[in-house]
Parts: C-alpha cells; structure tokens; sequence
C-alpha cells in the first residue's frame, strides 16, 4: 500500500503516528506480584507518586505524577483550540505539557499549570520572554519519528491566522513571501560541546532556574551524546525511541531510523548508573508508551518521567473522533489543517484528557500496591521478570 501512494507522487511519503513494525517491547515484560514474601496493600493505602523533575535545578519541576504531554505543536501539527486543550487538560490533572516546535500562545501559558517549553532552530523559536514562563525548557536536538532531521510545514497548508501567529515572534528578517516554514536539524548554531554549554547557560538565565532539558533521538551514539549534554550541564535527559510518533514525516526516517524505546531506555539508565550520575540527573523516557502498564514498566527499568504523545492525542479527541468518521480519518479533528478542526471543543477534549491522566494515575497506584509498596520511588527492576527472550536479553531480567 505505501509503495502504491509512492507511485502516485514524487516526494517523500510522509507517515503519522509512527511506525508500525513491531520492536521488543515492554508487552514482554510483567510484574512479579507478591503475597507471602511480601503482602499487597489494600486499595484505601495511599501511594505517593510525585515526581520532580530536575532535581538540582534551582527550580525543579514538581508533578502530581510521572506522566507529561509530549511535544505537539500548534501549527506544525495540531490546532490552535487542540493545543489549549492539552495545556489545560493537563492543568486539571496536575502535571506539564510541552508546547513542541510552534510558536509558543499566551493562550498556552494561561491554560497550563506546568507548561514545558520547547527550545527549536526555527525562526519562530520561543523569545527570552517565553523562556521566562517555562517550568521546564527542552532543546530539542532530534526525535523518534524524524531521527535528527527537520520539519517543513508548506504555508499553503496553513490558515491565514495560524500563518501570523508564526510570523509575530521572529528572530530573523521574513521580508520575501514564505512558501514553506522550516524548523533546520537540531540546533544550527551548536556545533561543539562548548556550544551547547553556552545555550543551556543562556536558557538557565532566561527560565530564572528551570529545568533544562536536552531531547536526543535514541541511536547507537546514546551514550555518547549523553555525556555531551551532562558535561554541557543538562539538568535533564530525554530518550525518544524508535516507535515514537509524529504528525508526519518521512517513512524512511519513521521506520528504519533509530533504537527501539526498550532498549534506549535501558542503556541510558545503565549508563547514568555505571557513572554515578543517576541522582544528578532525571532521565525521560519516550515513544510508543500508552498505557499505565508501559508507563510502570519505563519507571521500574529507569526513567523518571515519561512522556505520552499518540495516547493523550486520542484521549484528549475521545468521543469527538466521531465528528469526522465515517468519511474522514479520525485526527481531521485534532490537525492545524483538519476537516473537522472547527469543531473541536476545547472545554470536552480538556476535561477527556484530564480523565485520562487521572485514570491512569490511580492505575499506577493499584500496580504499586500490587507488588506491596507506597512510592513509586520504590518501584525497580527486582519487580520486573521476562517472558520474552529478546526482551530478557536486552534488559538483563530473569526470563521464566
């Protein structure tokens, strides 16, 4: 079928919402539970899942639980009223949303209790204002579904407003008519380590002590360019794997490009472990985690956080998924360009989103209690065993 829509154009066919090739996953993973070495706890016994981001950060980023909004950005994929709606979904449940590589709203800042803002190479980028309301700044360096490559957003595919609100905060001169809106790979001006340590610096400065996080596309360099970013300073690490998705890039890039999520995870946590920077750093993890089984398992093996993306894009559309079905896909509703973007409900896809953090929160805290703990910081590799050989091979746990 892909090969059908290549003979049919000649540019890249561009895929969304990731791969769909099967990787060794946390499917192969279950949790230990106990009963005579230990006891469960009963449903009423309270467990602490809190998190804090960016520990020795002056301002740490603290949330009601280990579960964040991934980068979705206004413009270069969602709708204005989408984007308001995951800022302030998230507000209602008490945790951060990323506003990705679109230009940053007051609308954003407004709606969002945490509100995470990506740092791109694009004209747009977020303004030293911007910076300012960040609780967390991410520089986005590369991502699962697009590797360490760009976007290209054609204005034709944009509405004339959305088209301004990219064009009210510029860092360059835009004095010829703009066809296509490019965010370059990574970061153009950072080329050295030193480089980076000067922008993490400037960033520092600019969030007034927030969090500074670098996002790397899992590769085969992981460790490498992690330990280019901890000597630059980063206070946070985040891991995108190679199942993560994306409005729509290349299918190349999105299928045979980078590491699965599993195995990224495991080697990044090893890796802090092995130079004691474990307790220095806070690790997030991302790409193809969509339910609280996958979001325990990623906590167990490492991260400190992870962060969803595809799940909260449908948890957030949930019964307005119907407005374009039968005659449109189901995300017309939630795309910058979509048929049905117009009749998107802010109010209804918060409050969906917000029930669907919930959930799946409380849904953490009833695994806890499984395995007789009160804290997800108890939670580890010992409560995990294998029942794949793959996945046993890649995260060194027992295989039964």
């Amino acid at each position: 079928m892909e090969n059908e829509m290549r003979s049919a154009n000649t540019e890249p066919l561009h895929k969304p919402l990731g791969s769909s090739r099967t990787f060794p996953h946390f499917e192969g993973l279950l949790f230990s539970p106990v009963q005579l070495v230990k006891k469960s706890l009963a449903d009423d016994v309270p467990v602490d899942i809190e998190t804090k981001i960016g520990p020795h950060a002056r301002r740490p980023l603290k949330l009601s639980m280990p579960i964040m909004i991934s980068a979705m950005g206004y413009g270069v994929a969602l709708s204005k009223s989408f984007s308001i709606a995951l800022a302030r979904g998230t507000a209602m449940a008490g945790t951060a949303f990323n506003t990705g590589q679109g230009p940053v709203l007051k609308e954003h800042r407004d709606n969002a209790k945490f509100m995470v803002v990506q740092y791109h190479g694009a004209f747009w980028r977020p303004t030293v204002h911007q910076l300012g309301q960040a609780d967390m700044i991410e520089i986005r360096l590369g991502q699962g579904a697009n590797a360490g490559a760009g976007t290209v957003v054609k204005v034709t595919d944009l509405p004339p407003d959305v088209l301004a609100d990219f064009l009210a905060t510029t860092h360059e001169m835009v004095d010829k008519p703009l066809k296509e809106l490019v965010v370059p790979p990574g970061i153009p001006e950072i080329r050295t380590q030193s480089d980076l340590r000067q922008l993490i610096h400037h960033l520092r400065l600019a969030g007034h002590g927030v969090p500074i996080a670098v996002k790397l596309a899992a590769s085969n360099y992981l460790e490498t360019e992690m330990e280019m970013a901890l000597r630059a300073g980063a206070d946070v690490i985040v891991i995108d794997g190679a199942q993560a998705g994306t409005h729509g890039s290349p299918a190349i890039l999105v299928d045979d490009f980078g590491l699965p999520t599993l195995a990224a995870l495991c080697r990044a946590d090893d890796y802090l472990r092995l130079n004691r920077r474990r307790d220095h750093v806070s690790l997030v993890v991302s790409g193809r985690i969509r339910t609280p089984g996958d979001m325990l398992k990623a906590l167990a093996l490492g991260a400190d956080a992870v962060y969803i993306a595809s799940a909260a894009l449908f948890a957030t559309a949930h019964k307005q998924v119907l407005k374009p079905l039968p005659f449109e896909p189901p995300t017309q509703i939630a795309w910058v360009n979509g048929t049905h973007a117009s009749d998107f409900s802010i109010d209804e896809g918060a409050d969906s989103l917000a029930r669907f953090l919930t959930s799946s929160s409380e849904e953490l805290k009833s695994g806890i209690r499984a395995l007789g703990k009160r804290s997800l910081r108890e939670v580890d590799r010992s409560d995990l065993v294998a029942w794949d050989s793959e996945v046993a091979r890649i995260t060194g746990l027992p295989l039964v």
